[in-house]
């Protein structure tokens, strides 16, 4: 049974910091490129950052650049996703991402809400 459980979120001041985790169960996590998406009330789900399998490349999306890594750990199978820097805007509904060619695996999403 496939399994991506997110885990992190919550409530920040603006100017802070969380780390958000995923860990994934379930299949070949190793073999599957990851990424991080948002959605906010009203807004369509985007993507925020990806990172290879082998954790080689990474991409952002220009609103967290400078702001947000991606890293993962294959001993682990887990994703992480380090926010810094955080604004008001970032306040999203935070969803891990699993994929390979046709397969496609989501988490059910973590809160993530910036307000002083």
């Amino acid at each position: 049974q496939v399994q991506l459980v997110e885990s992190g979120g919550g409530l920040v001041q603006p100017g802070g910091s969380l780390r958000l985790s995923c860990a994934a169960s379930g299949f070949t996590f190793s073999s599957y490129h990851m990424s991080w998406y948002r959605q906010a009330p009203g807004k369509e789900r985007e993507l925020v950052a990806t990172i290879t399998s082998r954790g080689g490349g990474t991409n952002y999306a220009d609103s967290v650049k400078g702001r947000f890594t991606i890293s993962r750990d294959n001993a682990k199978n887990t994703v992480y996703l380090h926010m810094n820097s955080l604004k008001p805007e970032d306040t999203a509904v935070y969803y891990c991402n699993a994929e390979r060619y046709e397969s496609v695996y989501w988490g059910q999403g973590t809160q993530v809400t910036v307000s002083s």
